[in-house]
């Protein structure tokens, strides 16, 4: 994986990424990493990639790695009810942004997104890349850091609502997310937007 198109871009590239989006349960969440040129090769041989394709351990032994090697990285969330409020492409979008407006540093220069839509809140340069974080070792860091997260959130979260099995399924929408749903209702923390289905006869 490399960074492409990098040699014609003077300055600062950042990935970005987000995971949760088709969840039913709590905040969407975006990472944003900026990896110098010497980060890439420690990185790669590390086995960074998608973190879809990483096993739950691997994920978390890269986290100190990519902490490290990076010179920043960021994470921003939109949570449930902003999501309900905005739809979730603006919501991603506000995660996304958060994540890259609290980089330290200057602004980049060019930032890879991941998937199809642009920020439509980021004025600076930036490219969509499908499969980005196949691609871009930038965008698959900030895919690990987000998905360490937000797990780590949820399982906190599963101790304040242990009937729903959060910690099984991260939010996702499983048979034994929408048996709860169906058994208690919404928990101020579900997106209401997403459960109209769900929740009907």
């Amino acid at each position: 994986m490399s960074r492409l198109g990098a040699t014609s871009v003077d300055g600062v590239v950042a990935g970005v990424d987000e995971v949760g989006r088709g969840c039913w349960f709590g905040p969407v969440f975006a990472g944003a990493v900026i990896l110098p040129e010497a980060a890439h090769t420690v990185l790669a041989a590390a086995g960074l990639t998608d973190s879809k394709k990483l096993t739950a351990r691997r994920r978390a032994q890269l986290v100190p790695l990519i902490q490290n090697q990076a010179d920043a990285w960021a994470l921003g969330q939109a949570s449930a009810r902003e999501i309900d409020r905005f739809g979730i492409r603006a919501a991603t979008e506000r995660a996304m942004v958060r994540a890259l407006q609290r980089l330290a540093g200057p602004a980049p220069s060019l930032v890879l997104v991941d998937g199809v839509l642009p920020l439509r809140l980021w004025s600076g340069h930036q490219r969509t890349v499908v499969r980005g974080d196949s691609q871009h070792l930038e965008i698959a860091a900030a895919s690990v850091l987000a998905k360490e997260a937000r797990d780590a959130l949820l399982t906190r979260l599963a101790l304040h609502y242990p009937a729903y099995g959060l910690e099984r399924h991260a939010g996702y929408g499983t048979a034994v997310h929408r048996r709860a749903l169906l058994e208690l209702g919404p928990t101020p923390l579900h997106r209401r937007s997403f459960l109209s289905k769900v929740l009907s006869p």
